[in-house]
């Protein structure tokens, strides 16, 4: 199915009827990234879902944090990173069905999912362009967001009533689990969807950094 064929009422409603199961969908969500040094503000947790990206469940286990409340994750995202995956609900972006998700699942004894949800990459970009405005396909190297950025997108979609961006950076290398230092990508690309949504009255951020770089709101409690 290409971007032109999705139907996006049914997507959303689709994703809104899967979210509010988690009871999520009304909560206001941290969406948490692998940045070095997330700076996670005291108390937050107790009024935000906690959203991970990718592998950012290491960092939060490495914090004592618990469980998240729902992880987005990539199918290219090798399971050896982070094999004791434990989360409500995992939004996984893959071609296959939730029921064959859930079936390949089984073979992994040390991850914990209560709840699956199958997004394909063409919706997630679709998504990331209909939220922006525009496509993101010419600029940067790769040409597409993140996952943090389009989980960003998935959250203003669906109409989650706060978003606050926390551990996503534009400038610091590397991730808080490991000391690889590895380059950040899609920066170009991050860059160019968050000036089209930085004005969004539901969207903060708990970084200084990344409030300074993009211009969104810094998030304070209250």
């Amino acid at each position: 199915m290409s971007r032109a064929e999705i139907d996006w009422s049914v997507f959303r409603s689709r994703q809104q009827k899967w979210l509010a199961k988690l009871g999520i969908l009304d909560r206001p969500w941290l969406i948490l990234g692998a940045a070095p040094s997330p700076t996670i503000p005291e108390g937050i947790l107790s009024t935000h879902a906690r959203v991970d990206i990718n592998n950012s469940g290491l960092s939060a286990a490495s914090l004592g944090l618990g469980r998240a409340d729902l992880t987005l994750r990539k199918k290219s995202k090798p399971w050896s990173e982070h094999p004791n995956l434990n989360t409500r609900g995992l939004l996984w972006y893959n071609t296959n069905p939730s029921w064959l998700l859930r079936l390949q699942l089984l073979t992994m004894p040390r991850v914990r999912v209560d709840s699956i949800m199958a997004v394909t990459r063409t919706e997630r970009d679709g998504l990331v362009e209909l939220m922006a405005g525009e496509s993101v396909r010419g600029t940067g190297d790769i040409g597409k967001a993140s996952n943090g950025v389009a989980g960003l997108c998935y959250a203003l979609f669906v109409g989650v009533p706060q978003i606050v961006l926390c551990g996503i950076s534009l400038s610091k290398q590397g991730h808080f689990y490991n000391e690889l230092a590895r380059k950040r990508l899609q920066v170009s690309e991050d860059a160019f969807v968050l000036s089209r949504l930085k004005d969004r009255p539901e969207l903060f951020t708990t970084e200084p950094d990344l409030s300074a770089e993009a211009g969104i709101k810094l998030w304070q409690a209250g």
